[in-house]
């Protein structure tokens, strides 16, 4: 079994994903590997007084970058958009940051 800290990695902070706080949907990056269950059970275990509604999960591929004649690919990612219920706390550490 993962520690929650292994399975969410960190939040997105766009401008996209901003907009959505207000509908108490955060996005967060999260493990390759993890799927909806877990991802839900580190949320509510990281922020306490949280009750997730439902998981979307995109797995975002790599990018091709270049770097004078080399060519390379930046890394493959998962990110997940957490809807949280009604009745839930919000998560404070996005309230900061609008």
């Amino acid at each position: 079994m993962k520690a929650p800290q292994d399975i969410i990695l960190n939040p997105v902070i766009t401008e996209a994903s901003m907009g959505n706080v207000q509908q108490k949907k955060y996005t967060f990056r999260v493990a390759k590997d993890a799927n909806k269950i877990e991802i839900t059970k580190a949320v509510e275990s990281l922020f306490p007084g949280t009750k997730v509604a439902k998981v979307n999960t995109v797995s975002c591929r790599g990018r091709m970058k270049r770097m004078g004649r080399t060519m390379g690919m930046t890394a493959s990612w998962k990110k997940a958009i957490v809807t949280l219920t009604e009745a839930s706390k919000t998560i404070e550490f996005f309230d900061t940051m609008l």
